[in-house]
C-alpha cells in the first residue's frame, strides 16, 4: 500500500485515544470509520469528537463549515466488517492489553482487504509479537499517537521485525497528512522512545521519596521549576494516572528486567485507588486544593539524580540502535513536552558526572536501574551524546557569519552572490551557531540578517541539494522545520533585520525570529505554490500565528514576492519599517536594547507563549509557574530597587 493509494481509514476503539484519532484523521480529509464493541461506546465517542470540534471551532481553529464537513466523514459503527472492509488502514486504539489486541487481530483478519495495513497505537506493547497473530506481518507497524491526539504533535512510528519499508514510509506520510510529525523507532524495543525515557523517569521520582531521599515536593519544585519540564514528575503522574504508569513499568520490567522493577509507592498508589485526577486524589488531593508545588523547594542532587536515569535510558536507545539522540530529543520535545531534550541537556550538564552519580547510587543501593549502560559509558567518553565540543575548538562558518558584539549575537547568511539563499549545510551551521550562543552565559539577543544589500534571503537553494525521492524531501522539511523552531525556543530574544528579498524559506526563517524590523526596500513573498510546493520549513504554521489564518492564506495562496514592508506592517508580520540611512544603527539599537533586558523573564516569557500557542489553557499554566518562579530570582528585586531609585536595572540573569 502507497500513501497515495489511502484514501480511507479504520479506527478501532472509540475511547479517548480512538475518537481523538478518528477526529485528527477526519480533520485531514479522510473518511474514517470509528468501530466500537458497544453502541453506547461509539456514541460517547462521537459526543466527544462532536464536543471538540465544537471547542475548535469557537477558538477560531476551524471553521464551523469545516466542524460540519469534519463530522460528515465519520461513520461510528459498532459492525467490525462494516467498518474495516473497504479501509485501506486500520488503527487500532483498543485497551492496552496483549491479550486483547491479539483477539482484535484474529477477527479483523478476516474482513480487512488483503492490501490493508494494520497499524497498532499501543505504547509500550511488541509490535513484532502483534504483527504475527495475522498473516500481513510485513504490513503492520506501530503509530503511537499522544494523548490527546488533536493536540499533541508527536506520531511514533515503530517498526516490527517483519514490517517493510514501503509500510512504514506509507504510514510516515499518512502521519504528516494528518498534520503531526513522526519520528521513526527503529527497532521494536519495550516503551519505544517517549515512554522509555520518561516512565522510568516517573519511577525514579517514587524512589526518591520511598528511599526518603526526598519529598513529593522538593521532587516536584527540582522537575517543574529548577529543571523546566512542563509538569512536576508526580503532578504527571496523577495527570496520567498511577495504573497507566504502573503498567508500562509492569510490562518493561517483565521484558527488559529488574532494572525497571517498579517503586512499591506506586504500587501502594494503585493499590488504595489513589489513581491521580481522574479519581479526585493521587499524590494531590484534586478535591481539596489540588496541586501544590513550593517554587522553592528543588534541590541539585535530585536534579542530577534524574537527569541521570534519564541519560541512561537514552544511552541504552542509542546503543541499541533504536533511535539517534536527535531523534530522541526531539520526541520528548514534541511527546513530553520537554523545552530540550535529554540527550542535549545531559551533554550541557556533563556525562562525566552523571557517570559518577549513577555510580555511586548503585555502590551504595545496589540497584539494577542505576547500572550504567555502555550507550552512557561510551558517550562519556566521545565528549557527549552529540560528540566532544569542549576543546575550546571554534566552529568553522562557511555560509555564515558568527560573532558576538556584547550581549548581542549575531548570525549572518553570507551567500551575497547567490541573494543568501539557503543550504542544508547552512542549516547546520545555524544550528551550530545556536549552540554557541546557547552555551555563552553573555549573549543575551540575537541579531539574524543577510549580507550584502539584496536579499535578506531568496529562498531555499534547490541547486544544492535537490532531493532524490519523497522520503528526502520530508526529512529535509522536518530539519529545516527542527533548527528553524530553535529560534523560538532559544532563551532570548531574536531580531531579524530584513533588507531587500525575503521569499521562501527566508521568509520561513523571519518567521521563526520573535521580531522582524525592515527596510524600505525589503519584499516578502512564499512564493512556493508558482513551483507546486508549500512552505515546507514551518511556514504553513508559524506564519498564521503572526498575521492571522485568512492573511496567511492569502499570502501562500497568490504566491506573490513583492509584498511591500508597510503592507507587512498592516499586516502584524513587520515591528518596524526603517529608512536605508537609519536601518543599520536601528537593528543594533533594538538589538541592545533587548539584550539589556532580564533574561531570566525573557526565556519564560517566549516559553510561555510557545506552550499557549494551540492550548491557551496550557500557556496560562506555564505562564503562573513562571510568574511564582521569577519572584525567586535577584532579577526581580533589581528591577524593583531600580525603579524605585528611578534608574535603569542591571539584570544579571541569576
Amino acid at each position: 500500500m502507497n500513501f497515495e493509494d489511502i484514501e480511507r481509514v479504520a479506527v478501532l476503539g472509540a475511547g479517548n485515544m480512538g475518537h481523538g484519532i478518528t477526529e485528527v484523521a477526519a480533520l485531514a480529509g479522510y473518511d474514517v470509520a470509528m468501530r466500537d464493541i458497544e453502541e453506547d461506546l461509539v456514541r460517547d465517542g462521537y459526543e466527544q469528537i462532536e464536543w471538540s470540534l465544537g471547542k475548535l471551532a469557537e477558538k477560531g481553529q476551524i471553521s464551523d463549515e469545516e466542524a460540519e464537513a469534519t463530522k460528515e466523514r465519520i461513520d461510528a459503527v459498532v459492525d467490525l466488517e462494516e467498518a474495516v472492509a473497504d479501509a485501506d488502514v486500520v488503527i487500532e486504539a483498543v485497551p492496552e492489553r496483549m491479550d486483547i489486541k491479539k483477539d482484535v487481530y484474529g477477527d479483523l483478519e478476516a474482513y480487512a482487504p488483503d492490501e490493508a495495513i494494520f497499524a497498532t497505537n499501543t505504547s509500550s506493547l511488541s509490535i513484532t509479537e502483534l504483527s504475527e497473530v495475522t498473516e500481513r506481518p510485513e504490513q503492520f507497524c506501530g503509530m503511537h499517537f499522544f494523548n490527546p491526539p488533536v493536540r499533541m504533535q508527536l506520531v511514533e512510528i515503530i517498526t516490527g521485525a517483519h514490517t517493510s519499508e514501503e509500510t512504514l514510509a506509507a504510514i510516515e506520510q499518512l502521519a504528516e497528512a494528518f498534520d503531526k510529525s513522526p519520528v521513526r523507532v527503529r527497532k521494536d524495543s519495550p516503551g519505544f522512545i517517549v515512554n522509555r525515557v520518561l516512565v522510568p523517569q516517573m519511577n525514579e521520582a517514587c524512589w526518591l521519596v520511598h528511599d526518603d531521599v526526598a519529598t513529593v515536593g522538593e521532587v516536584d519544585a527540582t522537575t517543574k521549576f529548577d529543571m523546566g519540564l512542563p509538569m512536576g514528575a508526580f503532578e504527571l503522574g496523577d495527570q496520567v494516572g498511577h495504573d497507566v504508569t504502573l503498567h508500562v513499568l509492569e510490562y518493561l520490567h517483565e521484558v527488559l528486567g529488574e532494572a525497571y522493577e517498579p517503586c512499591p509507592l506506586l504500587a501502594e498508589q494503585v493499590d488504595s485507588g489513589d489513581l491521580g485526577k481522574k479519581t479526585g486524589a493521587g499524590f494531590y488531593d484534586y478535591e481539596n486544593g489540588g496541586v501544590d508545588i513550593p517554587a522553592d523547594a528543588g534541590r541539585d542532587d535530585v536534579a542530577e539524580r534524574l537527569l541521570a536515569v534519564m541519560a541512561n535510558e537514552v544511552g541504552k536507545l542509542v546503543e541499541k540502535d533504536v533511535a539517534p539522540v536527535s531523534d530522541i530529543d526531539e520526541a520528548m520535545q514534541l511527546g513530553a513536552g520537554y523545552p530540550e531534550g535529554p540527550g542535549k541537556r545531559a551533554d550541557d550538564h556533563g556525562l562525566a558526572s552523571l557517570v559518577e552519580r549513577l555510580e555511586s547510587v548503585h555502590e551504595e543501593t545496589g540497584a539494577a536501574r542505576y547500572e550504567v549502560s555502555d550507550g552512557l559509558r561510551e558517550a562519556a567518553a566521545a565528549g557527549g551524546f552529540y560528540g566532544d565540543d569542549e576543546e575550546g575548538e571554534t566552529v568553522e562558518f562557511d555560509q555564515l557569519v558568527v560573532e558576538t558584539d556584547g550581549a548581542v549575537g549575531q548570525i549572518q547568511l553570507d551567500r551575497p552572490a547567490r541573494m543568501n539563499t539557503i543550504t542544508v549545510d547552512m542549516l547546520d551551521e545555524l544550528d551550530a551557531a545556536l549552540d554557541e550562543f546557547d552555551d555563552d552565559d553573555q549573549i543575551r539577543t540575537v541579531l539574524l540578517e543577510g549580507a550584502g544589500d539584496r536579499a535578506f534571503s531568496a529562498g531555499f537553494d534547490a541547486a544544492s541539494a535537490a532531493p532524490g525521492s519523497g522520503l528526502e524531501a520530508a526529512e529535509m522539511s522536518r530539519k529545516g522545520q527542527r533548527v528553524f523552531g530553535r529560534l523560538e525556543e532559544v532563551g532570548m530574544p531574536v531580531v531579524a533585520a530584513i533588507d531587500g528579498y525575503c521569499l521562501g524559506g527566508g521568509m520561513e526563517l523571519a518567521t521563526a525570529a520573535d521580531m522582524r524590523i525592515a527596510g524600505e526596500s525589503a519584499r516578502f513573498g512564499q512564493p512556493e505554490h508558482n513551483l507546486g510546493l508549500l512552505p515546507g520549513w514551518g511556514g504553513t504554521q508559524r506564519l498564521k500565528h503572526i498575521v492571522g489564518e485568512g492573511r496567511a492564506k492569502e499570502i501562500i495562496f497568490t504566491a506573490r514576492n513583492d509584498y511591500e514592508p508597510e503592507t507587512m506592517f498592516d499586516y502584524g508580520f513587520v515591528n518596524e519599517v526603517v529608512s536605508p540611512d537609519e536601518f543599520d544603527d536601528r537593528k543594533w539599537d533594538l538589538a541592545r536594547d533587548l539584550a539589556a533586558g532580564p533574561p531570566i523573564a525573557q526565556k519564560l516569557t517566549k516559553r510561555a507563549m510557545l506552550a499557549g500557542r494551540d492550548d491557551t489553557d496550557a500557556g496560562l499554566e506555564y505562564e503562573a509557574s513562571a510568574f511564582g518562579q521569577l519572584f525567586t530570582t535577584d532579577d526581580v528585586w533589581e528591577g524593583l530597587a531600580a525603579f524605585q531609585q528611578d534608574r535603569e536595572p542591571e539584570f544579571e540573569g541569576e
